[in-house]
């Protein structure tokens, strides 16, 4: 898979108002909504084949619904999720001038992986409970990242209350439907109900959906107009109304699903698969400027005609991941003696959330950085 490069391979030139340009934007940015469907899918097809499945169900003593959820968690984290979470360091820790410009930003990312260690182990529930609010900002801050790239490509100036009511009808667009499922005790990833967590912090209730629903309601209503508006004085940024309009209706239905943590992968999925495109072709255009001469090893993934070389470095990093990630379940499982569900899920979170924490981290530096692809004077060659 090298989705940066066959993105630009067939582009002779970049085209005002998109990112890259229109054939680009809507494989990787916008119309990659389609993948969001695609991990419910895998995993309601497992549930299908159970007399199949039955026999490795037994060797790891867990159920066909576990074995499902975790078969398509691996699966995306394995394609794009890591993947995508390791590109970010050739922005960061494995950019010379980078680390020269922020030590206390790199060094203290060291300390995440001790606080993943031990929630994992005394206190998963809110584990997971930071996991997905901070996993859900981070989607919504690259959301706005990506609006805001946009706004660089912009032909017209825009006014503030363009981008205040972007933002808006982007931040609230997750939370109506995670709202009721909060407030009915139904808000569970995997095996952990996060319900009682945030109902053992503030009392439940149907306030929650009067919020999150009132705020989303107004927040679209404004951004209707306010792109009406626009359309009438012939000012509408098509490429940006589009991708914005499919997030929201992305984002709101999701949280509609059953079981949480395999509709929040369909997220992921597309999340990543964007993520893993953009840093390529912005650190593409960072080679063509001359910012990356210092860091020979991000340059050379970076070139023209290097996306393969880029996206398997980043599988071999998730690779490593995995392999650390069984060698942690094996202790837990067999070391300790503990369930397969127990061992698997702390295991699996241990290895990706150390990591993964970090991505977010550095990334909510790198996402306040939209000028990144203000320089388009050169073109990539095809990759």
């Amino acid at each position: 898979m090298t989705a940066p490069a066959m993105a630009l391979r067939s582009a002779a030139r970049a085209e005002p108002g998109w990112l890259w340009n229109r054939r680009w934007d809507l494989t990787w940015i916008s119309l990659s909504v389609v993948l969001v469907a695609v991990p419910y899918l895998l995993y309601l097809g497992l549930l299908e084949i159970q007399p199949i499945l039955q026999p490795l169900v037994r060797s790891f003593g867990g159920d066909v619904e576990s074995i499902s959820r975790n078969a398509v968690n691996a699966f995306v984290a394995l394609a794009v999720g890591g993947p995508h979470m390791y590109a970010t360091f050739s922005r960061t820790a494995l950019d010379t001038d980078f680390v020269k410009k922020h030590p206390r930003l790199v060094w203290s990312s060291l300390f995440i992986p001790l606080v993943v260690v031990a929630l994992a182990f005394f206190n998963l529930p809110l584990l997971l409970t930071l996991f997905f609010f901070w996993a859900s900002l981070h989607v919504l801050h690259q959301i706005l990242y990506i609006v805001e790239l946009y706004n660089h490509r912009a032909p017209t100036r825009l006014t503030r209350l363009s981008h205040l009511s972007d933002y808006a009808v982007v931040l609230s667009s997750l939370y109506p439907l995670a709202a009721v499922r909060i407030a009915n005790g139904t808000f569970a990833i995997g095996t952990s109900n996060l319900s009682e967590v945030i109902g053992s912090i503030f009392p439940l209730g149907p306030w929650m959906v009067w919020v999150a629903g009132g705020m989303f309601a107004v927040a679209l209503v404004v951004w209707l107009v306010k792109s009406a508006i626009e359309a009438a004085r012939g000012d509408l940024h098509i490429p940006k109304t589009v991708f914005i309009g499919l997030t929201v209706v992305a984002s709101f239905f999701v949280p509609l699903l059953p079981h949480l943590d395999t509709a929040f992968q369909g997220m992921n999925l597309w999340h990543s698969l964007q993520y893993l495109a953009l840093t390529w072709m912005l650190n593409n255009l960072r080679v063509q400027r001359g910012e990356l001469d210092r860091s020979p090893f991000v340059k050379r993934m970076s070139v023209s005609g290097s996306s393969r070389r880029y996206y398997l470095f980043n599988i071999g990093l998730t690779i490593a991941d995995f392999l650390l990630a069984l060698v942690i379940f094996l202790g837990i499982r067999y070391g300790l003696g503990q369930t397969f569900d127990f061992a698997f899920d702390r295991a699996y979170y241990i290895a990706i959330l150390s990591f993964l924490w970090i991505h977010y981290y550095h990334d909510h530096y790198l996402f306040t950085q939209p000028q990144v692809i203000d320089s388009r004077e050169t073109v990539p060659a095809p990759a």
